[in-house]
């Protein structure tokens, strides 16, 4: 096994990886559920590296749904192919690599029990990854896309303009242009891919049409939104697609006065959960696991986070009762016990 966060030579670490690989079958590469910008461009770096430098063509396998329009309109106009993992026989691939995610962490849909060989994340390191062959996990950077970007570069894979673009808007929206959880490393990177980043594409990618989904969604959090001080929770109701409630969440935390937002929303059988906040001295991903112990998966860090909880019942009444049981632990978990709760938007008399 080959732990690595961030490897003092990561030349040779990489050398090593890519020998290990060269001597294996055929490649699969799983980003997470519902992937965002950083879980899909590193997804199309890494593709692209073993692709350059073993002539070896990988797959990209996600579940659940790409429903946020800059995503969609990121993978379509990157032209970034992508296979529904229940589409694959996983019998069929003999190097397994998880990017922007662990095993066990609840966020991806590889099978328990599946081994992963290659792990290459930015969130906190969890117990299941220790048993890895390859394990690159580095909490300290902003996004994962900047490590995939670190790989090309030193082994000096060429990057271009449709790579470049991708990496470049995977940091940007991950860390609000360098203004979120961005280290020096990743502050390098987006200022390295910026002149190679066709510009007419990210304007296409980040001001896309929005379906009318994504305003139904928006006036439900608004509606069903609730002052505790500082912190805000937002009921977004039934939603569409998974990932409107950390877009609408990092919508809200901007909201004068507010210091932690918590949305959630029904989806399918799930309950979404989301958390932004901009308190630095709470950690949104140790903050989330513990409103969700012992009912549902989450993950995250530092000011950022994301969770679901699997429903057995779900009549109107179970939900509520567990979005209030969520908000309970909230407040609890932040010291919040005697203020009263304020909507955001008054009723109208």
């Amino acid at each position: 096994m080959e732990i690595s966060t961030q490897p003092p030579d990561l030349l040779a670490y990489t050398d090593s990886l890519l020998t290990w690989v060269s001597g294996r079958g055929r490649i699969l590469i799983v980003v997470h559920d519902n992937p965002d910008p950083d879980s899909l461009a590193s997804a199309m770096a890494l593709r692209h590296f073993f692709a350059m430098k073993l002539n070896r063509e990988a797959v990209i396998a996600f579940s659940g749904m790409i429903g946020r329009s800059e995503n969609l309109a990121m993978a379509k106009l990157l032209q970034i192919p992508l296979t529904p993992l229940p589409l694959i026989d996983l019998k069929l691939f003999q190097v397994i690599c998880l990017l922007d995610t662990q095993p066990g962490t609840g966020n991806n849909s590889l099978p328990a029990g599946t081994r992963a060989d290659i792990v290459i994340d930015h969130h906190p390191m969890r117990e299941s990854s220790a048993s890895c062959r390859w394990v690159d996990i580095r909490p300290d950077y902003g996004t994962t896309a900047t490590i995939l970007y670190e790989y090309l570069k030193v082994q000096g894979v060429s990057i271009g303009t449709k790579m470049a673009t991708a990496l470049f808007y995977a940091i940007k929206s991950e860390t609000q242009d360098l203004g979120r959880e961005a280290r020096r490393a990743d502050r390098d990177a987006y200022l390295d891919l910026f002149p190679l980043a066709n510009k007419t594409l990210l304007n296409s990618i980040t001001r896309p049409s929005l379906p009318r989904e994504y305003f139904i969604s928006l006036h439900n959090a608004l509606e069903h939104a609730t002052f505790y001080g500082e912190v805000l929770v937002a009921s977004l109701k039934v939603i569409q697609f998974p990932e409107v409630v950390a877009e609408l969440a990092d919508l809200l935390v901007r909201l004068e006065g507010t210091e932690t937002v918590l949305c959630l929303g029904h989806y399918s059988s799930e309950l979404v959960l989301s958390i932004r906040t901009s308190n630095e001295e709470i950690n949104a991903g140790e903050l989330i696991r513990k409103l969700v112990a012992g009912i549902g998966a989450a993950g995250g860090h530092g000011m950022m986070a994301g969770g679901k909880i699997d429903l057995s019942d779900n009549s109107e009444q179970a939900i509520h009762e567990l979005e209030n049981l969520l908000t309970e632990r909230l407040l609890t978990e932040l010291q919040i016990s005697s203020l009263e709760p304020v909507p955001l938007v008054p009723e109208s008399s």
